[in-house]
């Protein structure tokens, strides 16, 4: 079922597999949970009008996400698969110039 997705992050078994769902969804929730006490330990940002703290909220938690996958991924013994990960959305975002390998 899932044999393209494996194929194409060359993932060698299932067990593979279903860590890298799991930290996804490690992430995700904790990314999610994590950004908005960081922002309110700002008072300038807490501050700013709804739609920039929206602004704000989002850019925060697509740099925290990329933080806890590395973090994560490290945890659940895959940091060289979510290290490259990372590097390869970086990378389509604009600011793979810091990641020249």
């Amino acid at each position: 079922m899932f044999e393209k997705l494996k194929n194409r992050w060359q993932v060698k078994d299932n067990f593979q597999f279903w860590v890298i769902f799991l930290v996804f969804a490690i992430t995700g929730s904790s990314a999610a949970k994590l950004t908005g006490p960081i922002l309110k330990a700002s008072s300038w940002i807490v501050d700013l009008p709804y739609w920039q703290y929206a602004i704000f909220y989002v850019i925060a938690t697509l740099v925290v996400y990329q933080f806890l996958l590395v973090f994560f991924g490290w945890i659940f013994g895959e940091f060289n698969f979510f290290w490259n990960f990372v590097k390869r959305i970086l990378r389509r975002i604009g600011v793979g110039f810091l990641f020249k390998a």
